[in-house]
C-alpha cells in the first residue's frame, strides 16, 4: 500500500525523506511522494488518497499533507479535479523502473524513426530523469510561495475575460512582456523596447524558433564545445550543421580564421554550460565583431545569470549589441519552478512582426492566466524577492561544497571552474581519467555527478566532473563532498601517468 510505503520512507534515516535529511517534514512526505512518482508506485493517471486520507494514515497534521501536495501540483507531478481528487499527471517522463528505462543507442536503428530521429533520441549520456542532490542545473523549489502563488493564479482565473483563455497572437501578456523588459533592463543592461519580448515555454522553445527562422537546412552553427545538449538537439532536428569552438577559461574561443562562416552562433556567456566558465569583456567583444564580419546572428542563451556571487555581474551581449544581431533567451524555471514552462526571447526590432507570426502559427502560444499571474507576482516585488532569497541559499550551499572539496585541489591536475556563478562546479581531472566510470560509481551510491566529457563533441582533452549543489541539502554536502573525494583519488590512483608510470 501507498501509506505503507510512505511510513517507511518518512522513517529510513538515510534517505531524501528521512528524518536525518534536515527537512521540515511536508517537504520529507513530498520526497516521499514526489520518489514514489518517479520509481512507478504511482503511474500517470493513478489518483492519490485524499489529504484528509493521508493524514490518517501517515499520522500527519492534514495542512502537513495538503503542503506536500501543494508542491507536488506546483511542479507539474499531479492535478487536481475539482470534485474528484488528486491525480499523477499523465505527461510525466518515463519512470524509472526497470521495465521501463529508456533505451540506450547501441547503433542500431530504432524501427520506425527517421534519420534525424535516430540523431535526435540516441542519449548522449548528460541527460538524467530523476533529479538527485547533485544533479547539475537542478534548483529547489522548497522555499517557493506556493499558497500566494495559488492566490494570484485563483484571482486571475476568476477575473479571466474570454479573450484571455484564447491563444494570443502578439507573444505573450502585455503586462509580463513589460515586466520582463524592465527587468533585463536592470538586471543585465539589455537595451530593449516591451514589444521585443515573446513569451515561450522556455529557452528550448527559443531556440527553435531561432534555428527555424533564422537558418535554412545545412546552414553552420557554431556552438560551444562542450556543449548544453539541449541546444544540440534543437540545432539537429533543424538539419543545421555544428561547428565546435572550443570553451577555455575566458569562455569562448574565437575560431582558426578557416572556419567555415556560421548563419548562428549559440553561446551561454553568463556562465557556460557545462564549464562554468564566465566569458570575459574581451571575448564577447570579439564575438560580437565575429557576428558583425560573417552577418551570423547570435543566439544569447544567458543561463544562470541570476545567480553570480563574486563581483557585479558581466553585462549581457545583448547589452553591448550596437548592430541587432543578438537574440536574447531566458527562463523562470530556476527562480520559480520548471514546471510553469515559460521562459522569454528578445528579438531584433526588425524580426518582431515575423518571430510573432512564426510563434503563433507553430505553437498557439496561450496560458495568459497563468501569464498574468507572473506579471503580478514580478510587478509586486515578489520574484525579486524570491530571487534575493535564492541567491542567499544558493551562496551558502555553494560555500560548503567549495570547503569540502578543498583537499582535491592539491592533487595534480585537478582545479575548479564555475564557482563564480550558476548552481553547479565543474572540477576537472586529467585527461588520463575515465570520467564517465567514475560518475556511474558515484551513481550507484546516489550521488548524481555527470562526467564532462559527455558534453564533448569534437574535444578529448577535458575529463571531469559537473557538481551540482543547488537541489543538496546543507547537512549532506560535507559527508557527500568528502565520498566525491574519495572516488576521485581513488580514480586518479588507479590511472597510469603519461608514460605508463603511476
Amino acid at each position: 500500500m501507498l501509506a505503507d510505503y510512505l511510513l517507511t520512507e518518512l522513517a529510513r534515516p538515510d534517505g531524501p525523506a528521512g528524518p536525518d535529511a534536515g527537512l521540515p517534514l511536508n517537504r520529507r512526505l513530498y520526497e516521499a511522494l514526489r520518489r514514489a512518482i518517479w520509481d512507478g508506485r504511482l503511474g500517470p493517471g493513478d489518483r492519490l488518497p485524499s489529504s484528509r486520507e493521508l493524514a490518517q494514515d501517515l499520522r500527519l497534521s492534514r495542512n502537513t499533507v495538503v503542503a506536500a501536495l501543494q508542491q507536488l501540483g506546483a511542479e507539474g507531478y499531479v492535478v487536481s479535479r475539482v470534485g474528484s481528487g488528486t491525480y499523477v499527471h499523465e505527461q510525466l517522463p518515463l519512470h524509472r523502473g526497470a521495465s521501463q528505462q529508456r533505451p540506450r543507442d547501441d547503433g542500431h536503428r530504432l524501427p520506425g524513426l527517421s534519420a534525424r530521429g535516430q540523431r535526435l533520441t540516441a542519449e548522449p549520456g548528460a541527460a538524467e530523469l530523476e533529479i538527485q542532490p547533485f544533479t547539475p542545473g537542478t534548483a529547489d523549489f522548497g522555499a517557493f510561495p506556493v499558497a500566494l502563488w495559488q492566490r494570484l493564479q485563483n484571482r486571475h482565473w476568476r477575473a479571466a475575460r474570454p479573450e484571455m483563455l484564447d491563444y494570443t497572437t502578439l507573444g505573450g501578456y502585455g503586462p509580463l512582456r513589460r515586466a520582463v523588459a524592465d527587468y533585463l533592463r536592470v538586471s543585465r543592461s539589455v537595451r530593449l523596447q516591451p514589444e521585443q519580448v515573446l513569451i515561450t515555454t522556455g529557452t528550448q522553445q527559443s531556440l527553435e524558433l531561432c534555428a527555424r527562422l533564422l537558418a535554412d537546412p545545412g546552414d553552420t552553427v557554431w556552438i560551444e564545445d562542450p556543449a548544453y545538449w539541449g541546444a544540440v538537439k534543437a540545432f539537429a532536428a533543424c538539419d543545421l550543421r555544428l561547428h565546435p569552438t572550443a570553451v577555455d577559461g575566458e569562455g569562448w574561443v574565437p575560431p582558426a580564421a578557416d572556419a567555415p562562416a556560421p548563419r548562428l552562433i549559440y553561446v551561454t556567456p553568463s556562465h557556460q554550460y557545462p564549464s562554468g566558465a564566465v566569458m570575459t569583456l574581451a571575448r564577447r567583444h570579439a564575438l560580437l565583431q565575429a557576428a558583425r564580419a560573417t552577418g551570423a546572428w547570435v543566439l544569447e542563451d544567458d543561463y544562470d545569470s541570476e545567480f553570480r556571487f563574486d563581483g557585479a555581474p558581466l553585462a549581457s551581449l545583448a547589452g553591448l549589441d550596437e548592430d541587432g544581431r543578438v537574440c536574447y533567451m531566458g527562463t523562470f524555471s530556476k527562480v520559480l519552478y520548471p514546471g510553469i514552462k515559460l521562459g522569454y526571447l528578445v528579438v531584433p526590432l526588425g524580426l518582431v512582426e515575423a518571430f510573432r507570426r512564426a510563434h503563433y502559427d507553430l505553437h498557439r502560444p496561450g496560458q495568459l492566466p497563468l501569464q498574468a499571474a507572473l506579471a503580478e507576482f514580478m510587478e509586486l516585488g515578489h520574484f525579486a524577492a524570491a530571487l534575493r532569497r535564492a541567491r542567499q541559499t544558493y551562496a551558502a550551499r555553494r560555500a560548503a561544497l567549495l570547503q569540502a572539496l578543498q583537499p582535491l585541489l592539491a592533487c595534480t591536475g585537478v582545479r575548479l571552474s564555475g564557482a563564480a556563478q550558476g548552481l553547479h562546479l565543474c572540477l576537472h581531472l586529467p585527461a588520463t581519467v575515465d570520467d564517465r566510470a567514475l560518475a556511474a560509481t558515484l551513481a550507484r551510491e546516489g550521488l548524481s555527478v555527470r562526467p564532462l566529457s559527455a558534453y564533448c563533441l569534437q574535444r578529448r582533452d577535458w575529463r571531469g566532473l559537473l557538481i551540482g549543489y543547488g537541489y543538496a541539502q546543507p547537512k549532506l554536502i560535507e559527508p557527500s563532498a568528502r565520498r566525491i573525494a574519495e572516488a576521485v583519488q581513488q580514480a586518479l590512483r588507479a590511472t597510469p601517468a603519461p608514460g605508463g608510470q603511476r
